[in-house]
This record gives structure tokens, C-alpha cells and sequence, in this order.
């Protein structure tokens, strides 16, 4: 019963945030600080989205990595780094389409339940889990930043206004980069990590994981190799984030739907 409230008071305190930074006109332009009201609310949601994922992840019997549990997980810490990413450069754009997706994702987490635990796991398994979430995490802000520059750029060449909450061409194509940098990092760290760990690429489910994950891996270098030595810009990065994440996604989601809804395995 404590998940369900801690649940209910997540998404209506994301859903709130968001409205107020779309609608405010101090948050549509400087976004808000942590020392505002709206930070406030959403450090509130974020600490009652994390006390409904203590209980539905971390069980008596192991750790639950269920699609719905990790798929709250991953919107626990996209929804985290949005709202610190906010307070660093006060930005109300990320919060407005990033809360409300993770109120979504709560709720079908409180609604479903497919758990798949991983019990006992080696501290290099938890060091590859957690790399790899956050490196993803990292990534969907990248993505959400690749969109909202795509709509920016073709509203200003059709001589349109571009929505108020959106900050300059040259923040969102600098924010894109930076955090695709950081991501790849982590994920190629993460990657090798977890290479340490496979014993059966057929028993332990991995080959869609793997193919798909070093898709994404090569299509983040090739991306960040570009922007080195050929300077690309905003429009060609564009591309490659969003493919790079949809590569990941499928890695890490497409397997998860396939073995735990459509297969019904663990």
C-alpha cells in the first residue's frame, strides 16, 4: 500500500512540475532552481518515485530487473538527471516531456508486474548495471535534446517562433554532445565490465543484448569521431543520436518484451 501512495504522490508531483514549467513565464525562459518552488516539487517526486522503487526492485528473495522495474529505474534517473541538469543551467524544457514520461512509467509500474530477479548479483555484474543505466539514462536526455533541436531548427527556417521553453540552437548542440560524451563513456566502460561476466551467450539471453548494444556503441563513436576531426554539427548529430539510442533501446528493452512478455521467460 506504501508503493502505491509514494506512487500516486510521484506522478501527480511530476505531472505538476511539468505543467508548472511549461506555463510559468519565469520557468518557460530561465527554467527553475532547486531553491524554488518547483525544484522543491520535484525533488519531492523524485524522492517519492525512489521509495516506490526500493520495494518493487529490491526484494527478500533478490533484485528485481522486471521490464516494468527497470524501465522505472531508467526513468527514476533520467527524471534525476533532467531535474539536476535544471538546477546546473536552469532550463524548464527538459521537464516538461522527461516528468511526465515518468509518471506514465510509474503508473504502469504500480499496474503490472513481471518480476525477474537477479539474485545474489557479483559486485562486477552490479558495476556493469548500474554503468549501463546511467549511460542510458544519459543518453534519453541526448535524444530528447537531438528532438527538440530537429523541431527548433525547422521551425526557424520555415520563419516560425520556436516554442519559449526551448533554449538557443547552440546550448541545445553543445548539451547533445556533452552528455553523448559522458554516456559513451560509461557505456563502453560498462560494456567491457559486463563482457567479463558471459559464460553462455545462448543460456543467459545475451546475443540480441550484445548485437544491438555494439551497434549503438559504434554508432556513437563513429558520431563523436565525426564531431572531432570533421567538426559536424547539430543537423548530422541529430541522426546518430537518435538512431545510437534507438539501437540501445532495442538492446535493452526489445529483449526484455521478447523474453518476459512475449516468450514469458525470466
Amino acid at each position: 500500500m506504501n508503493m502505491v501512495l509514494f506512487g500516486l504522490v510521484a506522478i501527480g508531483l511530476y505531472i505538476t512540475v511539468a505543467i508548472r514549467a511549461s506555463t510559468s513565464p519565469a520557468a518557460a525562459h530561465d527554467g527553475y532552481t532547486l531553491r524554488s518552488a518547483t525544484g522543491l516539487l520535484a525533488l519531492l517526486a523524485l524522492l517519492a518515485h525512489a521509495a516506490t522503487l526500493y520495494p518493487l526492485t529490491v526484494t527478500g528473495h533478490g533484485v528485481n530487473l522486471g521490464i516494468f522495474a527497470a524501465a522505472s529505474l531508467v526513468a527514476w534517473l533520467v527524471a534525476g538527471v533532467a531535474v539536476l541538469a535544471t538546477a546546473r543551467r536552469p532550463r524548464g524544457s527538459l521537464s516538461v516531456v522527461i516528468l511526465p514520461f515518468a509518471a506514465v512509467v510509474v503508473a504502469l509500474s504500480l499496474v503490472f508486474s513481471h518480476p525477474h530477479l537477479v539474485v545474489h548479483a557479483s559486485p562486477g555484474i552490479a558495476l556493469h548495471i548500474a554503468l549501463s543505466l546511467i549511460a542510458y539514462a544519459l543518453f534519453a536526455i541526448a535524444a530528447l535534446q537531438a528532438l527538440y533541436y530537429a523541431f527548433a531548427e525547422h521551425r526557424l527556417k520555415a520563419h516560425h517562433p520556436v516554442m519559449g521553453f526551448l533554449p538557443p540552437l547552440t546550448v541545445m548542440e553543445r548539451t547533445m554532445f556533452q552528455l553523448t560524451g559522458i554516456a559513451f563513456v560509461l557505456l563502453s566502460v560498462g560494456l567491457a565490465v559486463g563482457a567479463l561476466y558471459i559464460e553462455d551467450i545462448r543460456g543467459q539471453h545475451l546475443a540480441h543484448k550484445i548485437v544491438f548494444s555494439l551497434l549503438a556503441w559504434l554508432t556513437f563513436a563513429v558520431l563523436l569521431a565525426g564531431r572531432y576531426w570533421r567538426r559536424w554539427r547539430g543537423r548530422q548529430a541529430v541522426k546518430y543520436i537518435i538512431v545510437g539510442f534507438v539501437l540501445l533501446a532495442l538492446g535493452f528493452f526489445g529483449s526484455k518484451i521478447a523474453l518476459e512478455l512475449i516468450l514469458q521467460r525470466a
